[in-house]
């Protein structure tokens, strides 16, 4: 087949989605099929273009990649992620007005660019349209406190169901995004969950040695936020418990990048916080997986409004790590069922800084429990994470 896939997000962006598309696509081309991806150009987490030009046409792995200028806002806001989404859409229209007629088109959402314009190439080109959710950007105007983000939350919801109405097959990385599609008129025989997958790298360095890298004592208690620095992760509730742990064994790591990361410096000046340090993005392929290993204690936050907007992609790298999770999360979301499935850790309440902190402290002795569940993520995560069962599932669904 020939295969169009829309997607903000791609190589050489290790965080977020942009693996997965690029998983995704590499497999397809693999076997043989024709693969083109439209896409911006990387800057996620950091929110910062890099190499941009007016566009760029290249290809990687057997991928012809074609990428189009495009706005980066600096700051989120519900007006500056207006004008990102519509520079993408207007951006992205020159490749569907090419002579290429692909068999099949496949949106990777969000963003909502991705998905008015694989509806369009696929009404153009008279094919197949697929559709994988990877978040749901209506509930996430909601939940993640994007200044102005509620107003538009219903706007951006209801176009996220008109393209999903409109293709044959939509892919869902969480269950808890079905009731909302089905909501909005989506036809439930084309609605099918998906796993993404674990991209871990055994690491070549032992503990020692990258515990020693970082400045990490033996005796210290570390635990470790990777990823983005964003606003969905409502971080500074992580910042205020470390404040309240007295336990000078303990350090909490701020590992990535994100437009929150100033903010988040500036509180634990402000607060003269001194367990807290940040150490920038560490690149998969060893490093940030090595990093995970090392910690004592793997950390997810998020900001107590954040149910069934995503499934934190930085799981698919805490649990074959084999390290215990500690998720200060709204106890009814995706990311709370998740860490009760794989029984690899805890659930405290979002947004309790005082929650967390005694749960912390309470972990730091309990070495035996910390150590089993590493062990049961690291068993969920080679039973139900395994790249190719998700990569062959996803390509079952797009050829039939």
């Amino acid at each position: 087949m020939r295969v169009s896939i829309f997607s903000t997000y791609y190589w050489p962006e290790e965080s977020g989605n942009a693996p997965y598309v690029t998983g995704l696509a590499e497999h397809l081309a693999s076997l043989g099929h024709v693969v083109c991806v439209a896409t911006g150009y990387p800057h996620y987490p950091a929110w910062r273009a890099q190499g941009m030009s007016f566009w760029t046409n290249e290809e990687h792995n057997g991928v012809k990649v074609h990428r189009r200028m495009h706005y980066v806002p600096r700051r989120q806001s519900a007006v500056s992620r207006a004008a990102y989404e519509g520079s993408l859409a207007l951006s992205g229209l020159t490749t569907i007005l090419s002579n290429w007629r692909p068999d099949l088109v496949v949106a990777v959402m969000p963003t909502l660019a991705s998905g008015f314009l694989a509806a369009a190439a696929a009404t153009v080109a008279r094919c197949r349209l697929g559709v994988i959710f990877q978040d749901l950007q209506g509930l996430g105007a909601k939940q993640s406190g994007i200044r102005g983000g509620e107003r538009v939350a219903r706007l951006v919801s209801s176009s996220e169901s008109w393209v999903a109405r409109r293709a044959d097959v939509v892919g869902i990385v969480a269950e808890g995004f079905r009731a909302h599609l089905l909501a909005g008129g989506v036809n439930p025989s084309g609605i099918h969950r998906i796993r993404n997958w674990s991209n871990f790298t055994t690491p070549t360095d032992s503990i020692a040695e990258t515990r020693a890298r970082f400045g990490w004592r033996e005796d210290e208690f570390i635990c470790l936020h990777a990823g983005n620095l964003g606003q969905k992760q409502g971080l500074a509730n992580v910042v205020d418990a470390a404040a309240r742990v007295p336990d000078a064994r303990v350090r909490v790591v701020l590992a990535g990048d994100g437009n929150e990361r100033p903010h988040l410096e500036r509180r634990v000046r402000d607060r003269g916080v001194t367990n807290v340090h940040f150490i920038g993005m560490q690149p998969m392929g060893g490093p940030c997986e090595a990093m995970c290993r090392a910690a004592d204690l793997l950390l997810i936050n998020q900001r107590p409004a954040v149910m069934d907007m995503s499934l934190p992609s930085k799981l698919t790298t805490y649990l074959p790590a084999g390290r215990p999770v500690l998720a200060a999360v709204n106890d009814a979301s995706e990311t709370a069922r998740e860490i009760r499935a794989s029984g690899a850790g805890w659930v405290v309440p979002p947004g309790d800084p005082h929650a967390l902190a005694d749960v912390i402290m309470s972990l730091a002795d309990r070495v035996h429990e910390l150590d089993e569940a590493g062990r049961a993520g690291a068993r969920y995560a080679k039973d139900h994470l395994s790249r190719d069962v998700s990569l062959r599932e996803i390509e079952a669904i797009l050829a039939a």
